[in-house]
C-alpha cells in the first residue's frame, strides 16, 4: 500500500483528486452543522457535492485515476481512524443488555432486509449493502462492507453505482425516520434513557441518532450515542462474516454455471483489524480528548473525500431506474425495526 501511495503522490491526477475531494469533504463537514442539514450528515452532503462535480467533466477525467485511488484508499484509512470514537470501556459500562441488544437489531435488520430486498427482485451486492447501512450504521457501515465484495474489473462500474444507492436508501429512510421519531416522542410516553435508547438503537447515521436523541436532552443523547456505537462495534465482525459467506457463496454459483474458476482467498478486512486497534488504542491509552477529537474529526475527512470521489463517478441513470425495489425493502425493515426497538426499549431499559 506504501508503494501504492508513493507512485499516486507522483501524479497530477492524484492532487488534483485529493484536491477536489477534500474541498467537498471540508464543505460538507461546515454544512453539516447548519440546521436542518445535520439530519443529512457530512458524508451524505460530501457524496452530493462529488455528484456536483459531475458538472465539471474534464477535470473529473483528468483526475479519474486519483480519484479511484480515494475512493478505496482513504476509505480504509477514515474506517480505522473512526475507531478512535468507539470507547469500549464506556460500551461495556452500559451493561450487558445493550451490548445484546445492538446484536439483535443488527442480526434481525441484516437478514431482513436482505432477504426482503432478494424477495423484489433486487441483486444480491446491492441487497448485501443496503442490508449491512440499514442495520450497522448508514453511508459508513456501505463503505466499510463494500471492500469485502470483490468483483471483477468489468463489473466496478456497477458496484460503484450500487454504493451510491445503497447511501442513498439509507441516508433518505434515516432522515425520515428521525424526523418521525421526534414526532412520536410525546404519544410514546418514554423515559429519556428509554428515547435514547430507541433513537441509537434504530436509526441508521450515526448523525440521525444525535439529532433525534439530542431531541429530547443529554441524558437522552447520550444513550442514543452508547446506543448506536454499540451497533457500531459490530462493522468488523459482520464485515469479515460477509466477506466469508459473498466469497463462497460467489464462487459456488460459478461452479454452478460450468465455468471453471481458480480458488481464491477468502477476503481479511485488515483495515477493520485496524479499526478494533483504534478503539483498543483511544481506550486504553492515555490520549488526550483533545486529540482523539481531532483523529475522529480526521476520519470524517478521509471518509468524507472517499464519498466525494465516489459521487464523482457514478452513472445516475441507472440507479434511478432500479431503486424502487430496494427502497421498499429498507422502508419495511426500518419500520420492523422501530416496532422491535420500541418494545426492548420499554421492556429492558
Amino acid at each position: 500500500m506504501l508503494h501504492e501511495i508513493a507512485v499516486q503522490m507522483k501524479s497530477k491526477s492524484f492532487w488534483l483528486a485529493a484536491l477536489m475531494t477534500l474541498a467537498c469533504s471540508i464543505a460538507g463537514t461546515l454544512l453539516a452543522g447548519l440546521p436542518y442539514l445535520n439530519l443529512v450528515g457530512a458524508l451524505v452532503i460530501s457524496l452530493i457535492l462529488g455528484i456536483v462535480f459531475q458538472t465539471a467533466p474534464k477535470a473529473v477525467n483528468e483526475a479519474k485515476s486519483g480519484i479511484g485511488f480515494i475512493s478505496n484508499k482513504f476509505l480504509r484509512l477514515g474506517i480505522i481512524l473512526l475507531g478512535f470514537k468507539l470507547n469500549l470501556l464506556a460500551l461495556l459500562a452500559s451493561g450487558v443488555k445493550t451490548i445484546v441488544l445492538a446484536i439483535c437489531i443488527v442480526t434481525l435488520t441484516v437478514l431482513l432486509t436482505y432477504n426482503l430486498a432478494k424477495r423484489f427482485g433486487v441483486e444480491k451486492q446491492l441487497a448485501i449493502l443496503t442490508a449491512c447501512g440499514t442495520g450497522i450504521c448508514g453511508a459508513a457501515a456501505v463503505m466499510g462492507i463494500s471492500p469485502q465484495l470483490e468483483v471483477q474489473p468489468d463489473e466496478e462500474e456497477r458496484k460503484r453505482e450500487n454504493e451510491v444507492l445503497a447511501v442513498a436508501v439509507v441516508c433518505i429512510m434515516g432522515t425520515v425516520f428521525t424526523l418521525l421519531e421526534i414526532g412520536l416522542r410525546p404519544i410514546l410516553h418514554m423515559t429519556d434513557v428509554q428515547f435514547g435508547v430507541m433513537t441509537g438503537g434504530s436509526l441508521h447515521e450515526i448523525a440521525h441518532a444525535v439529532a433525534a436523541g439530542g431531541a429530547n436532552g443529554p441524558v437522552s443523547l447520550d444513550t442514543a450515542i452508547i446506543t448506536k456505537l454499540s451497533r457500531v462495534l459490530l462493522l468488523a465482525p459482520v464485515a469479515a462474516i460477509v466477506g466469508i459467506w459473498y466469497s463462497k457463496s460467489t464462487s459456488k454459483a460459478t461452479v454452478e454455471t460450468g465455468v471453471p474458476v481458480t480458488k481464491k482467498k477468502l477476503p481479511m478486512p485488515w483495515f477493520m483489524l485496524g479499526f478494533l486497534l483504534s478503539s483498543l488504542i483511544g481506550t486504553f491509552l492515555p490520549i488526550p480528548a483533545n486529540v482523539i477529537a481531532w483523529l475522529v474529526k480526521l476520519a470524517y475527512i478521509f471518509l468524507g473525500m472517499a464519498m466525494a470521489a465516489l459521487g464523482m463517478n457514478v452513472n445516475f441513470q441507472v440507479i434511478f431506474k432500479r431503486g424502487k425495489s430496494v427502497f421498499l425493502a429498507s422502508f419495511i425493515s426500518s419500520v420492523v425495526l422501530l416496532g422491535f426497538v420500541i418494545v426492548a426499549a420499554k421492556l429492558f431499559f
